[in-house]
């Protein structure tokens, strides 16, 4: 099968190569996919789709994030093809990353909570398709790391204090029935973008990568275990539910 790499395939190989030494991540002695970064074992890239989507995303991720095998951000680009990712400077902004935010064709959004937000900056719980930017396609702006990782990528990127802010309430989180943190807004990544794309009137997209994170959960957990003769049902029952979404998506 020969898939396609996308933006976080193509940054996760330019981090690798400038990298001094392998990263050392949980389970690094397992024989992993190359794109998914699952054990080939039960490596979910034959289950692959791409969803028709009026959306887009930037992932803004924080240094070695994409090294992890445990990122969800990748779980966008699997399925939402206008999906870009850099990898986040404190001292000099990518240009292209600058050029995209600033592309008259996006409405970027930077899905971060309300509560941080500065003064100048318009906060949003949704999106209003008679708004004045409704003919723009809406840009995603998310920042990939830690809790503590993406407040210091927030606070120290100024090009991102003038955009809005789309914040998802606690009701909000609860409503679409997604695990939640500590905090209500600490979700995984790709949770995240769940919210962002039924915000945005998506609502099958978003199952689909709900679905999809679910598989990625399921067989990030396989990996990990020592157990032997697994009964993979779990997994390919998920496999299978992606696929019948992404297919009725596409039919309706």
């Amino acid at each position: 099968m020969n898939l396609k790499q996308h933006a976080i395939h193509k940054l996760y190989q330019y981090r690798k190569a400038i990298s001094t030494r392998p990263y050392g991540a949980r389970g690094k002695n397992l024989i992993r996919c190359e794109l998914c970064l699952l054990a080939q074992t039960y490596c979910t890239c034959q289950s692959r789709r791409q969803l028709v989507s009026d959306n887009a995303f930037l992932l803004i991720m924080y240094d070695d994030e994409v090294l992890k095998p445990s990122n969800s951000g990748r779980l966008i680009a699997d399925l939402i093809p206008d999906t870009h990712a850099y990898i986040w400077s404190r001292t000099q902004a990518n240009r292209k990353m600058l050029a995209l935010i600033q592309d008259p064709r996006y409405q970027p959004f930077v899905i971060f909570p309300g509560e941080y937000a500065y003064p100048q900056q318009t906060v949003v719980s949704e999106l209003k398709p008679t708004g004045p930017d409704s003919t723009k396609k809406p840009l995603f702006i998310m920042l990939d790391g830690s809790w503590r990782e993406a407040i210091k990528m927030f606070r120290k990127s100024p090009y991102l204090h003038d955009l809005p802010l789309l914040s998802f309430i606690p009701e909000t989180v609860a409503k679409y029935g997604l695990r939640k943190g500590s905090r209500d807004f600490q979700l995984g990544t790709a949770e995240v973008a769940v919210l962002a794309l039924a915000a945005s009137g998506e609502k099958g997209n978003a199952e689909a990568l709900s679905i999809w994170f679910e598989l990625f959960i399921a067989a990030s957990m396989f990996s990990r275990s020592r157990q032997s003769n697994k009964d993979l049902s779990p997994l390919n029952q998920l496999a299978q539910e992606f696929t019948q979404k992404v297919s009725a998506n596409t039919s309706g």
